[in-house]
């Protein structure tokens, strides 16, 4: 009984872990523009396609396509926020959330025309030992190798964004803008330049996601990020969107609760349970675990 309940726990952390980093993309670029970038799911989707691409028409190591996955997705979240988001800095919240949302769909008809519906798979001869489905003993527990890169590199992009953010000039300088736009443009800071910083740092972490999507569901498609989007949200929100350790913690919480609901209630009622809770965080409590209560003037 404690070694099935162990063994859910580290599914959980894993998928979890997955969660966090598409979460510390929402939550990055929320607390710049405070926008809800619904085509981030679809990064994930984009960088999964880069590194199958890589992998098998170029014949790359997989660890030389996650980076060029990772290189590509920045790049493409930055050209994102210069042809869709930056026109709309000044209009409504409204025009810039359907924007997201028609980014998303454009994104999924692109690859559906290019690479069709058909499931992709990274060939397994491609992966090496440590991602593909070798296991290590820890006492009576059977660990693979993928799910303790997969928790352990989610940490560590925690830390390094968390100390980016925190200690070097370029993050302070988000911090400033994330905090007051006008402001930080009279203290001297390029705007729309460190706005683009942040969505190639949410787009890089969003293509790590979708890598590590793919190999833990070896399973390639024009419409997987949709679902793990979706769910990075609610873990964004769950933990107080805008807030990076919040995203952290509400993505292994939300790892846990879905992987705990399809093994000891049912698969079927997962996602059902998943949505419910953000139905009940914006009840009870809208800005999230660590989350601030901002008071506007009217």
């Amino acid at each position: 009984m404690l070694k099935t309940f162990l063994e859910q726990v580290i599914n959980g952390l894993q998928v979890g872990s997955i969660y966090a980093l598409i979460a510390l993309g929402y939550t990055m670029v929320y607390g710049i523009v405070k926008l809800i970038n619904f085509a981030h799911g679809d990064i994930l989707m984009v960088g999964a396609y880069t590194a199958f691409t890589c992998v098998t028409k170029y014949n790359m190591p997989l660890i030389a396509a996650i980076l060029v996955s990772v290189i590509v997705c920045s790049l493409l979240g930055v050209l994102i926020d210069r042809l869709a988001y930056k026109p709309l800095r000044n209009s409504p919240r409204i025009s810039a959330l359907i924007t997201a949302i028609g980014v998303s769909f454009f994104l999924e008809s692109v690859f559906l025309v290019f690479q069709g519906a058909d499931s992709k798979v990274i060939p397994q001869d491609k992966i090496p030992f440590y991602l593909s489905s070798a296991t290590i003993s820890i006492g009576s527990l059977k660990v693979s190798y993928l799910t303790l890169v997969t928790i352990f590199s989610t940490i560590i992009c925690m830390l390094v964004l968390n100390f980016f953010i925190k200690n070097t000039k370029l993050g302070k300088a988000t911090r400033a803008v994330s905090e007051d736009h006008n402001a930080a443009r009279l203290m001297g800071i390029n705007v729309n330049s460190t706005i683009s910083i942040t969505f190639a740092i949410g787009s890089a972490l969003g293509a790590l996601g979708g890598v590590l999507y793919s190999l833990t569901y070896p399973q390639i498609e024009p419409y997987m990020g949709m679902m793990p989007g979706l769910k990075a949200f609610i873990a964004a929100v769950f933990g107080g969107i805008g807030s990076i350790p919040g995203a952290m913690i509400g993505g292994y919480l939300m790892g846990l609760i879905e992987n705990f609901s399809k093994a000891y209630i049912s698969s079927t009622w997962a996602n059902v349970i998943v949505f419910g809770i953000l139905i009940l965080i914006l009840v009870f409590k809208p800005s999230g675990l660590f989350g601030k209560n901002i008071k506007e003037k009217v």
